[in-house]
């Protein structure tokens, strides 16, 4: 008897510190200012609030006029590409290729990967330069660019306004002021906004420490202790602009001609479902998550992370792949006599 209660004082004691561990590394974690996704809509406008974020009001009924419009072809000169052709929700929300490809199979003549769309929401400025503040800023550059979609305003609404069953939608949202370019990208961001991937990591940021693995924990341990946190800190463990190449020189910098923006900063890309989106960088020139790794602390922090700490802290990453919401491909309104033909 006397063995066996040694035995359960000594489990006690185990299972004691290993929870006092836990909760340590869960205020270490909070500590660094990560936070977890919010659960609704109302957390979404609380959390953008905060971080000084203006966005339009939220309802059901714009976010699925904003979702025919995202999957929408018609958008484009050629009536082949639409917001998913780059940003596939289906592939992480990002299109698996180095640089983006748009209209007449044009390369990004500055050779940027296309960031994922999922939480997107939740970076404080959008775009690699940061040079648009919301989404539904962010929403207009692709259409009119003439690498991607290459529409003007005026014939994105006149293709939009062509069609009968999208001009009662926007009357029905939007009122008086109908289809608009303002308000098609209004309508865009607002089905984006509802495109959050909660994770295991945000159950424990909640408080469930058992939510994470040992080893998971122990890469989110290493993640903290070398700096990563730095940058890729908040909700979004990223997505707010920040010095590049602070320590060395990006190996691959010669890839593209991209420099950050007039101060030399780049948007810090947000680390949730980070395993989906390969590949990486803003010129998407490194495939391998454990390179990409090693090389942030080479460039950023000026340290070497060894073959065993990139493991570790990779599988960290691979917690913060989330569940995706349930997206049903829309039917789109269908075309009239008015609608303006594709150019390819």
């Amino acid at each position: 008897m006397k063995k066996i209660s040694l035995l359960v004082a000594s489990s006690l004691l185990v299972a004691s510190a290993v929870f006092a561990n836990d909760r340590a590394l869960l205020d270490e974690a909070k500590a660094a200012g990560l936070a977890p996704l919010p659960k609704d809509q109302a957390g979404v406008e609380k959390l953008l609030k905060e971080m000084g974020v203006e966005a339009s009001k939220f309802s059901k009924e714009k976010a699925n006029l904003g979702k025919k419009l995202y999957f929408e072809p018609r958008l484009s000169k050629s009536g082949l590409i639409s917001c998913n052709t780059c940003h596939n929700l289906g592939m992480g929300g990002a299109d698996g290729i180095a640089a983006a490809v748009g209209h007449k199979w044009t390369t990004n003549p500055h050779h940027l990967n296309s960031p994922t769309v999922y939480n997107s929401v939740l970076n404080s400025t959008q775009f690699w330069d940061g040079r648009a503040g919301t989404l539904a800023d962010q929403a207009k550059g692709p259409i009119e660019a003439e690498p991607e979609m290459a529409t003007p305003a005026k014939l994105a609404v006149e293709k939009i306004a062509s069609m009968p069953e999208y001009v009662k939608e926007f009357k029905k949202v939007y009122g008086s002021s109908g289809v608009t370019f303002d308000n098609i990208a209004d309508a865009i961001a607002t089905f984006e906004r509802t495109l959050l991937t909660p994770s295991k990591f945000d159950k424990f940021l909640e408080g469930d420490t058992k939510a994470l693995s040992k080893k998971e924990k122990e890469g989110l341990k290493t993640f903290i202790d070398k700096g990563c946190t730095a940058c890729h800190t908040g909700v979004n463990l990223g997505g707010s602009m920040q010095a590049f190449q602070v320590a060395a020189q990006y190996k691959f910098a010669n890839v593209g001609d991209f420099k950050g923006d007039a101060n030399g900063l780049v948007k810090t890309p947000t680390l949730r479902n980070i395993a989906e989106t390969a590949p990486y960088f803003h010129n998407g020139a490194i495939w391998s998550l454990q390179e990409a790794i090693k090389e942030m602390g080479s460039v950023q922090l000026g340290i070497e992370i060894s073959d065993k700490e990139a493991a570790s802290i990779e599988t960290f990453l691979n917690a913060l792949t989330g569940k995706k919401p349930n997206i049903t491909y829309p039917q789109l309104p269908k075309a009239t006599e008015k609608t303006p033909k594709p150019e390819l």
